[in-house]
């Protein structure tokens, strides 16, 4: 039996970031929000497509 991680999920990753923006959640638990959500893996997938910054 072999666990496939979910797809990173945008909507959660961004709702993480927001809550720490306004202060609502401690950075430890953001960090525990943005690791559960998948922003290891969107963010592999952004290098490996080559995705660049359009500032």
């Amino acid at each position: 039996m072999s666990f496939e991680p979910p797809a990173p999920d945008v909507a959660k990753l961004q709702q993480a970031w927001e809550k720490w923006e306004r202060g609502e959640e401690a950075p430890g638990r953001v960090l525990a929000d943005l690791k559960t959500s998948g922003m290891r893996d969107l963010l592999a997938q952004l290098v490996e497509n080559g995705w660049q910054t359009t500032r």
